[in-house]
């Protein structure tokens, strides 16, 4: 049998198991796309055409499917994600959208809306107007134009932004001064996700009381035969922006603050002929900005994964460790002295460090960060870090005098201490700084790390080095388990982690391990007398339960990692 021959059995293989001819509801295509992309090392490019016929299904089964989403619409800690074509397709984005409008219509009748959406009344929201955008998801301008016509039909001036980032949004609309922002994006999940992330006027995730309020509305929406549409309102205006153009003069407007003197640094950048900086854009939307964000520099700046793939090669597209390989590889071949890279998220708002030999997530990175700006650039204050973050930066506040603001997972728990904070993160990569926006931005960590490096003239890893040296050293690590319960029947079967109270000793590694201390404001941290943790929580975003540890040796984190499959094991959810 030919190589031709092999991919086209393979080909009905998959869609004989997986694809019903005319009958989207009971096909499901992207077990089929998956399989292809898992045969390309053997097929190469030769599977292109086959993937175009499944996504052509796939494009069909947005445009036109009118069953309810497959599983309910609920917003999470950043927004509702779904499957494309079974969750998000235009229908339903369509009644979101028709949702939010039905909240703002509502300002007047309910007076608690307005603190968190920052406008008065509808009037108001309609001229402030309204960014929107998308990442590079498939089918995601599409979607994002579904959304555009729905606001303009109910009188909303549409800033359209195109592809673009979560963070430069941010900026933007708060450089617009606009009333709210919509994303069509999943963030770092699988090819086969879409996503919707909606933020207030103060450019930041919303509060719980609003999504709350998309959720129920939103479901109403979506029983209505017209999908929650409008009537006959004067239509909005539709204006085309830059939104990277506006980010830039955001950060250049807001230097005293934070103390980024944006054009400076990156002139300064431009000048080092021993300056390397890899950024891996995994074909998202940073791949469209990176050039212009860094410009002059960019003479320093080496892409990779930068052409449009909205399959993304096939991994899944998320700033870990083992897709920083490219990035490693790239540094390795490098003779440059000071050297940098880093991998990008496909919506921007999350960025993962290495300089080549050390890898720096945002556990280490933040805790840098808040140094840097507390020691370097003068300014004093708080950080905000959630608590399934390292206490390494813990340890450098309480060495500085400083407090620390520790929540909830989900950027939109840092709203208390925006202004205050001179940094706020969180372990999954995310990271702001005071003077910038309230959303998390990888773009922003990219600019400070840049920094840190130029003026200590000194890589990331020797930086961490001499942070570890002066408060210590933590060794963080997490992961998860997918599930099949949700909801209240997995609080029900977490709720029996809540017999390991201070007190209790458990077995980690072959040492016992007495517990100190208990923080139960996100699942469940127990901290345990030697300073280790683990914690465990179920995911706002994905059928998943994850669980972080943090050992204070080297060798004691996988012992961590193991206790927490244990105890998840114990309660029969492995």
């Amino acid at each position: 049998m030919d190589r031709q021959q092999r991919l086209q059995q393979a080909w009905e293989e998959l869609s004989r198991r997986h694809i019903i001819s005319g009958d989207h509801a009971g096909s499901d295509y992207f077990p089929v796309i998956k399989g292809l992309l898992a045969r390309r090392d053997e097929f190469g490019a030769e599977i292109d055409g086959y993937l175009d016929r499944v996504y052509g299904l796939v494009h069909d089964e947005i445009v036109t499917g009118h069953d309810r989403p497959r599983t309910e619409i609920s917003f999470g800690t950043s927004g509702w994600r779904g499957i494309l074509g079974k969750d998000i397709y235009a229908g339903s984005v369509r009644c979101v959208t028709a949702a939010i409008c039905r909240m703002y219509r509502h300002l007047d009748d309910d007076d608690g809306l307005a603190t968190h959406l920052g406008v008065a009344s509808l009037t108001e929201a309609r001229l402030r107007g309204c960014l929107v955008g998308h990442d590079n998801r498939f089918a995601g301008d599409a979607l994002a134009r579904t959304v555009t016509d729905e606001l303009l039909a109910q009188g909303f001036r549409v800033f359209f932004c195109g592809e673009t980032t979560t963070g430069v949004l941010s900026a933007a609309l708060l450089k617009l001064g606009a009333a709210f922002s919509i994303n069509l994006t999943p963030s770092h999940n699988p090819l086969d996700y879409g996503g919707y992330k909606y933020n207030a006027a103060d450019g930041g995730p919303a509060a719980a009381e609003l999504t709350g309020t998309i959720t129920r509305y939103a479901r109403e929406a979506i029983s209505q035969p017209d999908g929650g549409s409008a009537g006959n309102e004067p239509r909005g205006e539709l204006v085309n922006v830059d939104s990277l153009a506006l980010w830039q003069q955001w950060v250049r407007d807001h230097a005293e603050a934070h103390g980024l003197d944006y054009d400076g640094l990156v002139s300064r950048a431009a000048a080092r002929d021993d300056l390397q900086i890899v950024v891996d854009a995994v074909h998202g939307a940073s791949r469209l900005h990176i050039e212009r964000l860094l410009g002059p520099a960019r003479s320093r700046l080496q892409v990779l994964r930068g052409s449009d793939d909205v399959t993304f090669g096939g991994i899944a597209p998320e700033p870990s460790s083992a897709n920083l390989g490219g990035v490693s590889r790239a540094l390795a071949a490098s003779s440059s002295r000071l050297r940098l890279g880093a991998i990008i998220d496909p919506d921007g708002d999350r960025i993962r460090f290495t300089d080549g030999s050390t890898e720096i997530g945002m556990n280490q990175f933040g805790a840098l960060a808040y140094y840097f700006i507390h020691e370097r650039k003068g300014k004093k204050g708080l950080v905000a870090k959630t608590v399934a973050t390292s206490n390494l930066v813990n340890a450098v506040a309480r060495g500085l005098g400083e407090e620390v603001f520790e929540t909830r997972v989900g950027f939109k728990e840092f709203k208390p201490v925006i202004g205050q904070a001179l940094v706020c993160f969180e372990e999954s990569d995310g990271i702001s700084i005071i003077g910038h926006t309230p959303e998390k931005d990888a773009y922003i960590g990219l600019l400070l790390a840049i920094d840190m490096m130029l003026s200590e003239n000194k890589n990331l890893g020797e930086l961490l080095q001499e942070l570890t040296h002066l408060f210590g050293a933590f060794y963080p690590d997490r992961d998860g388990v997918t599930v099949s319960t949700s909801g209240a029947e997995l609080d029900r079967v977490l709720a029996g982690l809540n017999s390991y109270r201070p007190g209790v000793v458990m077995r980690i590694g072959d040492r016992d391990r007495t517990i100190s201390e208990v923080i139960a404001i996100d699942g469940r941290k127990m901290i345990f007398d030697d300073g280790s943790w683990l914690m465990i929580r179920p995911s706002g975003t994905e059928p998943k339960v994850r669980f972080y540890v943090e050992s204070r040796s080297a060798d004691g984190t996988g012992h961590l990692v193991a206790a927490a499959r244990a105890l998840l094991a114990d309660l029969g959810l492995l």
